[in-house]
This record gives structure tokens, C-alpha cells and sequence, in this order.
């Protein structure tokens, strides 16, 4: 420290720091609506909605606003005619995390600032190789790595989104069929907020090429300790054989006739062989690219936050 001056890039907030930067962002979100956003395994409440999301919000107001101020001085300085640049923000995190709870969750309460602006939330499931695809690849066993994604497709989609294209189409995922859906699209239309949401939206991109996240105006990564990552995976793996995979149309409906030992057996080897390898060789790498870490504790709450501030 020189004069005062942390030469960290990062401050570090404790659960209480952070929930004190809400000022007076109000509460929109009602019990039953968390309950609708809320994950198969995440406990989250409305003091955690309190506590970190809205202050979350007011962060991203604010450089909602900045980076809308900032598009309109470039276009005033190049002389072109004014037009909004939609503002797209990353979330990135393990399997299990709670990733896509934050997405949710963000997505609704963006959509209720007083500006009402218009918010699109896309996965990167959606650029995933069909089935048939990482089949003939021999890549089957590691979906959800990296040469598991159609990037160009995905970088293209992020970019024509980016530039205001009047539509841009998404493929889209099942979960329960565990594949792309053939034909299926969604649809952005010029949003003001993307959300983008997916286990590698940090990753750098190859030499010359340009990366998802080049695009992005604000990142958040959703991080805990490993060993309660894989807990709560396990614990999601069982709530899922006793929902989801009952369905006859689901692609793992063989897992719901495993015996509870079977079962847990079979999910710590998918997380050991598949999801934490993936997590310590590709996603977790990419944390100290994103511009805000949110740490979970065993509990599933968020304990405290790091922020990028330079």
C-alpha cells in the first residue's frame, strides 16, 4: 500500500458491506414470484434478495447508465445518428452453483427498474453441439467443455445482438430431452439488457479471434468452495431422479430406477470424472475475468463479494 492506495485491481465487501450499497433500491420481487425463479436445490430467500441482489441492481443501473451515456458520446463524436447499444452482462460459474438462479432473478428484476427496459436472458446450452454431433466427435462425455460449443455460432449470435440487429435467433435446449431442439428457436429483439448465462462465457478466445465475452459490458461469477459445489450437485442429482427424470420423455428417465446409494455412487463419479474437471481446467480460470465474484458459503448464501474497480 502506497499513500493510501490499495494497488489491488479488487475491493473486497463483506456480505454486510455490500447490503449496505442497496441506499433505497426498492424490494420488487414478492415471495411466491422467488419461489417461481428459484432453483431445484437453491435455497435462496427474500433477506438474500435484500442482502445482495438489490444492491446488485443498483451497481448495474448505474453502469447501465454509463455505458448508454458513453455510446451516445462516441456517436456524437463519429457523427452518427443516435441509436441505444443493447448492454449485455456475462454469468459464468460451475455446474450446481446457483448460476442460473442469479440469471433468473437478475432478469426479473432488471425488467422492473422505472425505466422498464426491455431484457432478454439466453444459456449457452443453446450453442451446444447437438447430440449427434459430439456422438460423431467422441466428445459425448464431455459436454459442456469447451469444444463442446458451436463458439462461432455463439460469438456471431452475441455480436449481431450487440450491433442492434432488429432479430437475432438462439437454438434452443432441453433439458429433459438432454439435446438441441430441432427447429426450434428463440427470439432476441433488440433488448436493452442480454443476459448471457453459461459455465464458459469468460473463456478467452484462439489468437486473432474475438471472444463472447469482448462483447460484454459487465460480468459476474458465481463461486464457492469445490467440495460444496459437488455436495449440492449430488443433493440436485437426487431432487432431479425424484422430478425430472420420472418424465418418460426425459434422457436420463434409467437414473430414476437407481437405488439411493446407486444413485449418489453414480453422481459423485459424473462430478469427480466430468464437472470438476471441467470447473478447475476451464471455468475457474476464467474468475479473475469477470467484474464481480459473488462467494457462496455452504449454505448456498452469498458471503461476500469481490469487485473489479479498475
Amino acid at each position: 500500500m502506497t499513500n493510501g492506495w490499495d494497488a489491488t485491481p479488487y475491493v473486497e465487501l463483506s456480505r454486510a458491506q455490500w447490503g449496505e450499497l442497496r441506499k433505497n433500491t426498492p424490494l420488487t420481487l414478492t415471495e411466491e414470484e422467488l419461489e417461481d425463479l428459484r432453483g431445484i436445490d437453491d435455497p435462496i430467500d427474500l433477506a438474500e434478495v435484500t442482502d445482495i441482489y438489490l444492491p446488485l441492481t443498483r451497481l448495474l443501473n448505474l453502469h447501465f447508465t454509463g455505458a448508454r451515456q458513453r455510446s451516445a458520446a462516441l456517436n456524437t463524436f463519429l457523427g452518427a445518428r443516435p441509436r441505444p447499444t443493447p448492454y449485455i452482462l456475462g454469468i459464468a460459474g460451475s455446474v450446481a452453483v446457483g448460476k442460473s438462479t442469479t440469471a433468473r432473478l437478475l432478469h426479473t428484476l432488471l425488467a422492473r427498474w422505472p425505466e422498464h427496459p426491455r431484457v432478454d436472458l439466453v444459456t449457452t446450452d443453446s450453442f451446444l453441439y447437438p447430440n449427434e454431433v459430439l456422438t460423431a466427435r467422441d466428445i459425448m462425455h464431455r459436454k459442456g467443455f469447451p469444444e463442446s460449443y458451436d463458439r462461432r455460432a455463439l460469438v456471431r449470435f452475441v455480436a449481431d445482438v450487440k450491433a442492434g440487429l432488429p432479430e437475432v435467433n438462439a437454438p434452443v435446449y432441453s433439458h429433459l430431452e438432454y439435446d438441441i431442439v430441432p427447429g426450434a428457436t428463440q427470439a432476441v429483439r433488440r433488448p436493452d439488457i442480454l443476459i448471457v448465462e453459461g459455465l464458459n462465457v469468460l473463456q478467452p478466445a484462439p489468437p486473432t479471434a474475438l471472444a463472447i465475452n469482448d462483447y460484454f459490458d459487465f460480468s459476474i461469477y458465481v463461486d464457492a468452495k469445490t467440495e460444496h459445489i459437488r455436495d449440492w450437485y449430488v443433493d440436485r442429482f437426487h431432487k432431479l431422479r425424484r422430478t425430472a427424470f420420472e418424465d418418460p420423455k426425459s434422457y436420463f428417465r434409467y437414473l430414476a430406477e437407481l437405488s439411493d446409494e446407486e444413485a449418489t455412487a453414480f453422481a459423485r463419479n459424473v462430478w469427480r470424472d466430468i464437472n470438476e474437471r471441467n470447473l478447475v481446467e476451464n471455468i475457474a480460470p476464467t474468475r479473475g475475468r469477470a467484474g464481480l465474484v459473488l462467494y457462496k458459503g455452504a449454505d448456498h448464501s452469498i458471503r461476500r463479494a469481490r469487485l473489479r474497480r479498475i
